[in-house]
């Protein structure tokens, strides 16, 4: 009953919200009479809020540009997570497109959608990716590809670091540069999350959004931390495979200690 009544109060937030949001967003987009991500922010606060979310941040998202974040990736809500404090955009796999709200959410803040599976697009979508960081914005990259059941971090794909190569090799930029970052969710109810119940968080693979998200609201007051390392330089002659082991450590290791030393609730 007290899991239905949640439901019922999250959800209702959401729409209330949104129905003022949306139309400040799409102003702001239309006019830029206000940056973008003031209202994003606010929205994805909003969904955290209904969801029972507290965010712990450690590090801060680096100032240098052009900038590509590669991040762990558990679950859809990694993107409220981060865009709740971060002003950074994200590249998402092309099926969010059509997501209820989610997808709304994503268009909204302009996220760049991938397909890949289709290799003939790949390179457009690159070009695009380099494109909006030389430009100024900070891209997220889900590096794994997939999302994991939060208890480890997945090998990092190096394919998906070739926007960092186009922006070089298309004159947009001399060097990029590449900063890890760790999502980990650690507690529940304030107690700590153990190896079996981490999955709770999880949302993996080919899973049905609702019945998840209707767990998440019912369940309420989970903590995530996000662990920020110290961004490199990639630059002309920089090897993708290596960038690509060198960020899954850093990620693995933030990651690590996160789960060991979970921050008690506030």
């Amino acid at each position: 009953m007290i899991g239905k009544i949640r439901i019922f109060l999250a959800l209702g937030l959401v729409v209330a919200g949104s129905l003022v949001l949306v139309p400040l967003q799409i102003l702001s987009m239309k006019t830029g009479w206000w940056p973008e991500t003031v209202i994003l922010k606010i929205w994805h606060r909003l969904i955290l809020r209904a969801l029972g979310m507290r965010v712990h941040v450690k590090g801060a998202l680096s100032d240098k540009r052009p900038l590509l974040v590669a991040a762990n990736h558990i679950s859809w809500t990694d993107i409220m997570v981060l865009g709740s404090f971060a002003d950074v955009k994200f590249i998402a796999r092309a099926d969010m497109e059509g997501w209820p709200l989610i997808g709304m959410l994503s268009k909204l803040q302009r996220t760049v959608f991938i397909e890949r599976e289709r290799k003939r697009s790949s390179g457009d979508q690159a070009s695009e990716i380099a494109s909006r960081m030389a430009k100024g914005d900070a891209m997220v990259l889900f590096a794994e590809g997939s999302t994991g059941d939060g208890n480890a971090v997945l090998p990092f794909k190096s394919t998906l670091f070739g926007a960092a190569s186009m922006a070089i090799s298309e004159g947009a930029a001399e060097q990029v540069f590449i900063q890890p970052v760790a999502i980990a969710y650690t507690r529940l109810h304030g107690v700590p999350l153990g190896r079996r119940h981490r999955p709770i968080s999880a949302w993996i693979g080919d899973e049905d959004l609702m019945p998840h998200l209707k767990v998440l609201m019912a369940e309420g007051a989970l903590d995530v931390e996000v662990h920020f390392g110290e961004p490199i330089a990639f630059a002309k002659g920089s090897n993708r495979k290596e960038t690509a082991r060198l960020m899954e450590g850093q990620v693995r290791e933030m990651m690590r200690t996160a789960l060991a030393d979970p921050r008690p609730s506030r």
